[in-house]
């Protein structure tokens, strides 16, 4: 038996992926699972380091992408590493207490607050950020409206205003699996010798000096590699103007050649590199982005190029 530490309190997302994905986990992993709560995401990755338990955590979502602070403290951890990935759909229902005051505040976490935007400003409620979403209904006042899970209106004894109150149908948020660097070690090991998986590699690198032509560099050696990248993003290096740190998500293991090549080269240039998560490879679909889905005042290939150009540069059209 192990312990899966989550975000708490009970009724967060966080919580219902763990719920949710609990037989695949003991599938995977050759072991029974319990759950436990956690305050805060600090404390979930202190409690996976150094042990033989798994934490688990929110790490992107398709509303509003990565989950920084988590992201962040993965980049920082230095024994706690990301194993499996699984996603699940997210449904913001809005609760108050059954003996609720006029209602003026909003609470949810950040990432809640960013996906319910049209609720909150219909309602012209302030909004009052909480930890996680499940603590935001946990914690309600008479004068606050929660936004969470459709779990925590009878987890709290809490009043539906309304329900899926949040932008956009079919939001989904991944989360990530985390164990110990040796824990994690073992079951790749397994995988591997295994064989049949097909694995994708998170992996952070920063350039331990900076100047015109370095990012490119780095961005032809993984092209060269061959190594299909599925996501990019940059983080800065917390107080030090100008400096970033690199993640990138690669369709590779770690093991592979063509991953240890352009790793090594990394490495060759002067680069720091870590390993951030690797997991079994998801299903990549590849939507194409419809016209509908651009924003407005940029530009496309059309008939009158040049006119469009001058609308990006200058914002609107030169009088005739």
């Amino acid at each position: 038996m192990s312990t899966l530490h989550y975000l708490g309190p009970e009724g967060s997302f966080t919580h219902a992926a763990g719920l949710e994905n609990s037989e695949r986990f003991s599938h995977r992993f050759g072991r029974s699972f319990s759950l436990a709560s956690e305050r805060t995401a600090a404390d979930v990755f202190a409690a996976v380091k150094g042990s033989d338990d798994f934490g688990i955590l929110a790490f992107e979502s398709n509303v509003e992408g990565y989950v920084v602070p988590n992201l962040d403290s993965l980049i920082d951890a230095d024994d706690v590493i990301g194993i499996d990935r699984v996603g699940l759909s997210v449904d913001f229902d809005a609760f108050v207490l059954p003996h609720h005051a006029e209602l003026r505040q909003v609470s949810a976490h950040p990432h809640g607050l960013a996906q319910c935007r049209g609720f909150i400003e219909a309602g012209g409620y302030e909004q009052v950020p909480a930890s996680s979403n499940a603590a935001a209904c946990k914690d309600l006042t008479a004068q606050q409206v929660g936004l969470g899970p459709r779990m925590c209106g009878e987890l709290y004894g809490l009043d539906t205003l309304q329900q899926e109150v949040q932008d956009y149908k079919g939001a989904r948020t991944e989360f990530l699996l985390l164990c110990s660097r040796a824990s994690a070690q073992k079951y790749l090991d397994e995988a591997r010798n295994e064989g049949g998986y097909q694995f994708e590699t998170v992996f952070v690198f920063i350039p331990l000096s900076t100047g015109p032509g370095v990012l490119a560099h780095a961005l032809e050696t993984m092209r060269d590699a061959g190594l299909n990248m599925t996501s990019f993003i940059s983080r800065p290096i917390k107080g030090h103007d100008g400096t970033y740190s690199f993640i990138a998500t690669v369709d590779a293991a770690p093991w592979e050649k063509r991953f240890v090549e352009a790793a090594s080269t990394l490495l060759d240039n002067g680069d720091w590199v870590r390993t951030l998560a690797v997991y079994e490879r998801p299903e990549h679909v590849s939507a194409p982005v419809e016209t509908w889905m651009l924003p407005a005042g940029g530009v496309r290939s059309v008939d009158d190029p040049a006119a469009d150009r001058e609308v990006m540069w200058h914002g609107r059209k030169a009088e005739q």
